[in-house]
């Protein structure tokens, strides 16, 4: 059930925060789309860039998601050639997960691509106004 209560107003702080986030969402989109990644895909790819060859379970955990979405997800990574499943030399059970060479390449790309269309984005701001912005939004993340 919706409340009666008014919507928030169009200049109103949470409405600019979230029309802000969409904008980096959609701009996220457009800046994934030349490597054929979907924004999930792209986040498994930095977790496994930064932490090595893990388990289906540990990359599902990393991300947030069922371990059935990280299935999902690694099976894109492979498909593009950017990831490869292999047998745990612990454990002949379980499969490791690990970036290939062309999904190092494809990371990196990806992540010069965020880093430019941030600085377009946030380059508009002052170097005060970026600190400040920073500094308030790891607050809200504590």
């Amino acid at each position: 059930m919706f409340s009666t209560s008014p919507s928030p107003a169009p200049d109103s702080l949470p409405e600019l925060f979230w029309a802000v986030a969409r904008r980096l969402r959609h701009t996220g989109r457009e800046t994934l789309a030349p490597f054929s990644i979907t924004p999930s895909q792209s986040r498994a790819l930095g977790v496994l860039a930064h932490h090595g060859p893990l388990r289906l379970s540990a990359v599902a955990e990393h991300l947030h998601i069922a371990p059935r979405s990280a299935t999902e997800v690694i099976d894109g990574l492979e498909a593009l050639g950017y990831a490869a499943r292999r047998p745990d030399p612990d454990d002949r059970r379980a499969t490791l997960v690990s970036v290939t060479e062309a999904g190092t390449a494809a990371g990196q790309a990806i992540q010069a691509a965020r880093l430019a269309e941030a600085d377009r984005i946030f380059g508009a701001l002052a170097a005060e106004d970026r600190a400040a912005l920073e500094r308030i939004l790891r607050g809200l993340l504590d």
